[in-house]
């Protein structure tokens, strides 16, 4: 399935945010054409380690050795350098951008602007242009120039304030959930908005936040009732919404999840305690959120005698929701996920073979079958001769006078 094969999409993205939306566009087929800065490239590039001919190396042993950060973050993406700042180099991508379906970009809010290329003027040229910019803050608004990762804007969006134990610090998420969860939200606005294109003829500017997108999420908890009721924010490993959390057996601990009153009567009777039932102190949701550190101690001594295993079969038994907490090393090797195409192997363009490593598939099957395998992330410039002549129109000799010129 390939639904995007015939979308081309003209991508300005570093780091993280850009280059995963364009990751996944080029999943569903799009042609994704990203465009870098001449013998330099995404500054993602030049983190090692590298993956390359001799396998992994500490450094970039030649220009066929790839970033494997770069390599995780750009699989199915072309490459091709052009400095936008002279004159030729702008004028080239706006003829690009003329035969383009999509500009993806994730600089500071006005980059593009400021040389020319923004979306008024790439407008201008193909008004059924779907134009993208993704920031930490926003385009507009009092935040707007402010410099951003995904650790300022953990902490922007009061994310870390609702994360971590309730007597500890406020605590970061363990990876880069606002580069990784906001080019969902941009990869079906732009997905939305070629829907629109289809109907009306007119292109679109989207205008995506990494700290709107993580604040708009956490405020699908209900925050302002616990800010109003006196409710920690801060749980750590359990819920404020009653004793769903983690339980500490002998040898492990297990999540356990009691959001209803069948859910906590199934429990009770796994734990063979069906007076907790009647009990007039957890008979009812609210009870039991108004109570909750005694009806955790009631669950924890029941089960802190029992291993993990004991404490999975039991309640597995009763159909109580229930997981072991495993590790990031369990998780790798789990063929749950090489079967469905969540995790596989990591690819490098030039060469012919996988490289060592782990890559993020896409997580969704459709009838049953993983999207198809894309190309792995190229070398810087990989696609130059392939683009500038089928695009523009140059040959060899014009390409290579573009080089020596460092316009490409």
């Amino acid at each position: 399935m390939q639904p995007l094969q015939n979308i081309r999409v003209l991508a300005v993205t570093v780091f993280l945010a850009g280059p995963y939306t364009s990751m996944n566009l080029a999943r569903f087929g799009a042609e994704v054409i990203k465009v870098e800065i001449p013998n330099r490239g995404d500054p993602v590039r030049g983190n090692g380690p590298f993956a390359g001919p001799e396998g992994i190396q500490a450094e970039q042993l030649s220009e066929e050795y790839i970033s494997t950060r770069f390599l995780k973050r750009t699989q199915g993406v072309k490459s091709i350098t052009l400095d936008l700042k002279t004159d030729k180099g702008k004028e080239m991508f706006i003829e690009l951008a003329k035969q383009s379906d999509v500009l993806l970009e994730n600089l500071a809010p006005g980059s593009l602007k400021k040389i020319g290329l923004g979306y008024e003027e790439i407008k201008e040229i193909n008004p059924q242009i779907i134009y993208c910019s993704i920031s930490g803050y926003g385009q507009t608004g009092p935040y707007a120039s402010k410099p951003a990762h995904d650790p300022q804007i953990q902490g922007m969006s009061g994310l870390m304030d609702i994360n971590g134990d309730p007597d500890g610090d406020p605590t970061r998420v363990g990876f880069y959930i606002g580069d990784l969860v906001t080019p969902i939200f941009a990869c079906y606005s732009i997905l939305g908005a070629l829907r629109n294109r289809d109907l009306t003829g007119q292109g679109k500017y989207l205008d995506v936040s990494m700290m709107d997108t993580l604040t708009s999420l956490m405020f699908m908890e209900n925050l302002e009732e616990d800010m109003d009721s006196g409710v920690p924010l801060r749980t750590g490993n359990n819920s404020r919404g009653g004793p769903t959390g983690l339980y500490q057996g002998s040898d492990g601990g297990v999540i356990i999840t009691v959001a209803s009153d069948d859910q906590w009567n199934r429990l009770a009777k796994a734990l063979d305690a069906e007076s907790l039932i009647t009990d007039e102190r957890y008979n009812e949701f609210q009870k039991r959120v108004d109570n909750v550190e005694s009806a955790r101690h009631e669950i924890q001594s029941r089960v802190s005698g029992l291993t993990r295993g004991e404490m999975l079969s039991l309640l597995e038994e009763h159909d109580v929701p229930c997981s072991p907490v495993r590790t990031a090393k369990e998780v790798m090797h789990d063929e749950h996920f090489t079967k469905r195409g969540s995790l596989g192997k990591l690819f490098h363009a030039g060469i012919n073979s996988s490289v060592p490593g782990v890559g993020s598939g896409f997580p969704v099957l459709f009838d049953g079958e993983a999207l198809p395998q894309v190309p792995g992330a190229p070398t810087l410039g990989m696609h130059n001769e392939e683009i500038l002549s089928n695009l523009l129109g140059l040959d060899s000799e014009e390409i290579q006078e573009l080089i020596d010129k460092k316009i490409v």
